[in-house]
């Protein structure tokens, strides 16, 4: 075969024409990583999320998830704009080895990148916890199991688990004690121990000196100034006489009288749909009966609020022995010295309850 000579391998230029083809395949593969680049770029930096209000929305991945679970958890909500870009994104990060449970928020018009590198830091928002108007800790571990990833079953058993609660200084018949109604900021991931010492801390900070004072002033602890308070909270929803009624039952403590506080007969009986105490529910036998037996009860019948825990710490000073509901349905309470006096106003309640059929 004949050989091809130098002059064919060079154009008119003189310049040998491999160096123009590799200057043309340099160009090509310049322009080439240019387009990966732009399009790589785009796929990370480009808006991929969209927020049905516009502005943000709640993602919550519960403990025990994968990648597929929290793909979607996302793509049911509507989230992610495009999914392929999203996908190769987590992949080439290493999300689906590194997904973390938690509350995220994710914002409208967030980029891959952004939203990736938020879910696989396990940068997670807190929630709010909210519980008020509790009665037992069975209602409260309910109403907490909603709010983080917790369930009932898991609080209850930690609030029963004796040595836990020591640390605590508690028991399962008193923990109820250290839970004060509020708003708290928690991570959505809190387990029941963590949720349980969080709240002892909230209870120290809320029992300060100022308030440990009053209640050794009052001659009580704070296990009994609880116990005091959950039984104001039932006797009346009107929270500016409940200083009076804790002033009652303060006096009918001092003189070693028995409380008789029809709301503890409630709770003792465990029936919540009693609107009307009669001498039948007088007689159960319960260490929750105050008319049986003197002194507070074994343990709060409710988580009492904050009003009603510092208005047992502020009861009014008087010498009322006895109050009654008022005979106009108010709401609101009379107050007596005697029982004689105290007689005429509960037969004037009995009336009105008879008269409105309330049995």
């Amino acid at each position: 075969m004949m050989a091809i000579s130098e002059k064919h391998l060079r154009g008119k230029s003189g310049k040998p024409l491999y160096h123009k083809l590799i200057l043309g395949i340099l160009v090509l593969a310049i322009f080439g990583a240019i387009i990966v680049a732009f399009l790589l770029f785009q796929a990370m930096m480009k808006p991929n999320v969209w927020a049905p209000d516009g502005q943000s929305a709640s993602v919550f991945i519960p403990k025990g998830s994968g990648y597929d679970d929290v793909r979607q958890i996302l793509y049911s909500q509507g989230l992610i704009i495009n999914r392929r870009t999203f996908e190769w994104v987590a992949e080439k990060k290493g999300y689906p080895d590194m997904v973390k449970p938690g509350h995220y928020v994710i914002a409208n018009g967030q980029n891959n990148n952004e939203l990736v590198n938020m879910l696989r830091s396990g940068a997670q928002t807190p929630v709010s916890v909210i519980f008020n108007n509790i009665r037992t800790l069975e209602e409260l571990a309910g109403r907490i199991s909603i709010q983080i990833d917790e369930d009932s079953i898991s609080l209850i058993e930690c609030w029963r688990d004796r040595v836990f609660l020591s640390t605590l200084e508690t028991t399962p018949e008193m923990v109820s004690v250290i839970f004060i109604p509020n708003t708290y900021e928690f991570w959505w991931t809190t387990d029941a121990y963590g949720f349980t010492q969080r709240m002892h801390s909230e209870f120290n900070k809320f029992w300060n000196d100022h308030r440990r004072q009053k209640a050794s002033d009052a001659g009580l602890t704070i296990p009994e100034i609880v116990v005091l308070a959950s039984i104001v909270e039932k006797e009346s929803q009107k929270t500016d006489e409940r200083p009076d009624i804790a002033g009652v039952y303060l006096n009918r403590l001092r003189k070693g009288w028995p409380l008789q506080a029809d709301p503890t007969l409630v709770y003792a009986w465990g029936d919540f749909e009693i609107t009307r105490v009669l001498n039948k529910h007088k007689v159960i036998d319960s260490p929750y009966n105050t008319y049986k037996h003197k002194g507070l009860p074994p343990g709060p019948i409710c988580i009492p609020s904050i009003s009603s825990i510092d208005a047992a710490l502020d009861a009014r000073k008087h010498d009322y022995m006895f109050f009654c509901a008022r005979d106009d349905m108010s709401g609101y309470h009379v107050f007596a010295r005697t029982l004689a006096e105290h007689n005429r106003h509960a037969r004037a309640y009995q009336r009105s309850l008879n008269t409105r059929k309330i049995k």
